[in-house]
């Protein structure tokens, strides 16, 4: 199979999204595994459609090379883009848990792993505020006021009087339903994580749905950037995902044009939160 047809069977998988990586031998050569797979078809989904297929090229060609080893790709796109990204959604008071949780991804990316002890912690503290971040309240406070405003003029109360009900109900359930939305989610995902970290398992981290970890991560951005910010969380990523893959370069230094750009700024997110524009 020349390059050129390589390539293209292999946006043609990842427009298709089929839970296994293909054959490397039906899409020239290139052989993800499992996990960056994942990842590659969530990314492909989320990027701009002028910039989609190129990346797509960019990551055939890596991932027609040997991958690094284990988790080592893992940790260095953890660490250079995606905790940097994760670190613009939380508040000035918050950012030591990101920056916690990049040192531990650091350590091990330089072959020295910490162990379950210091995993769970770090990943449940920031993933609780992922999930935070990541959550709809827009739309969950919007269906909350609808459906408690419906009752109560069912139920005789004035227009008005409906109206403020509803709105006292949205936000008591909507405060309500985002922590236990995030605080499931760090818990099932500590568990899994730390796991998968503490054994440097590529299949364990698989697992773990890395795909619907980076839409969190695109969702949470998008929560506290301005209109575009979910496009430009989700080219952030997936050039980090190939500049990780290939081994001896930082994993937030190119940008989808292949030229070097600065890394996503780590500055926190101002103390109070915009509405989602999205």
């Amino acid at each position: 199979m020349t390059p050129p047809a390589g390539r293209a069977a292999f946006r043609a998988a990842l427009r298709a999204q089929p839970a296994e990586p293909p054959d490397p031998a039906t899409v020239g050569g290139a052989a993800p595994p499992a996990w960056a797979w994942h990842l590659a078809t969530a990314l492909h989904g989320l990027l701009p459609s002028d910039v989609a297929d190129d990346w797509a090229g960019r990551l055939h060609t890596v991932l027609a090379q040997p991958a690094p080893a284990g988790l080592y790709a893992v940790h260095r796109w953890q660490a250079g883009t995606v905790l940097p990204l994760l670190a613009r959604t939380v508040h000035a008071q918050d950012t030591a848990a990101v920056t916690a949780l990049a040192g531990l991804h650091t350590s091990a990316e330089r072959g020295t792993p910490a162990g379950r002890d210091r995993w769970r912690p770090a990943l449940t503290a920031v993933l609780l505020r992922l999930h935070d971040a990541a959550y709809d309240r827009t739309s969950a406070y919007a269906q909350s006021h609808t459906g408690a405003r419906d009752f109560a003029l069912a139920n005789g109360f004035s227009a008005a009087e409906a109206d403020t009900y509803g709105h006292e109900y949205a936000r008591l359930s909507s405060d309500a339903n985002a922590r236990a939305f995030a605080e499931s989610h760090a818990q099932a995902l500590g568990e899994a994580l730390t796991d998968a970290y503490a054994t440097g398992s590529p299949e364990a981290y698989a697992d773990t749905w890395p795909g619907a970890q980076a839409r969190a991560v695109v969702r949470a951005v998008a929560g506290t950037a301005p209109p575009g910010g979910a496009a430009s969380a989700a080219v952030r990523l997936a050039d980090g995902l190939v500049t990780a893959l290939r081994p001896g370069e930082d994993p937030a230094s190119r940008g989808a044009s292949g030229r070097r750009v600065p890394p996503a700024d780590p500055s926190p997110a101002p103390a109070h939160r915009p509405r989602r524009t999205d």
